[in-house]
């Protein structure tokens, strides 16, 4: 069980107020880190987007029991969104706080369907919203690469 505090409260941001926010933007400082400069190695960042995803439906299912539906000790569906969010983009300063924006915009308003996912059951519906809410910033993103914005 101790695996799975840790995970679905991604180290225990989900214990601080604001979690969510904070594993978000934790995740986009790793993201700048490990990959800077450039493009992420596309296998990589899917492999590392997908298994986070995978282990996360199962964490939060596995906490659901323990901390409620949909607890907010649960941010791991926040990482998993801002990964998907900054797939196969170049990493730099400007798009990893767009899409911080953009992905908090969807995460906390839930427009187009995002509201929906929350139905699904356990950690599928606690992981679904916050998936399409990084699916929504990333094609607005690549949107924002491919027309030059800037």
């Amino acid at each position: 069980m101790l695996f799975h505090k840790l995970f679905s409260s991604t180290l225990g941001i989900g214990y601080i107020k604001g979690g969510g926010s904070v594993a978000a933007a934790v995740c986009g400082v790793c993201w700048y880190f490990a990959w800077r400069g450039g493009y992420p190695p596309v296998a990589l960042s899917v492999a590392i987007s997908v298994l986070i995803t995978a282990i996360g439906v199962w964490s939060s299912s596995m906490m659901e029991p323990v901390w409620g539906k949909d607890p907010s000790k649960v941010v791991i569906d926040e990482v998993s969104g801002m990964c998907i969010s900054l797939l196969f983009l170049p990493v730099n300063v400007t798009y990893l706080l767009c899409g911080f924006i953009l992905f908090r915009f969807f995460d906390i308003l839930k427009p187009l369907y995002i509201r929906k996912m929350e139905l699904l059951p356990a950690g599928w519906g606690i992981m679904a919203d916050d998936v399409l809410a990084g699916v929504y910033t990333n094609i607005l993103l690549q949107t924002v690469v491919w027309f030059k914005f800037f």
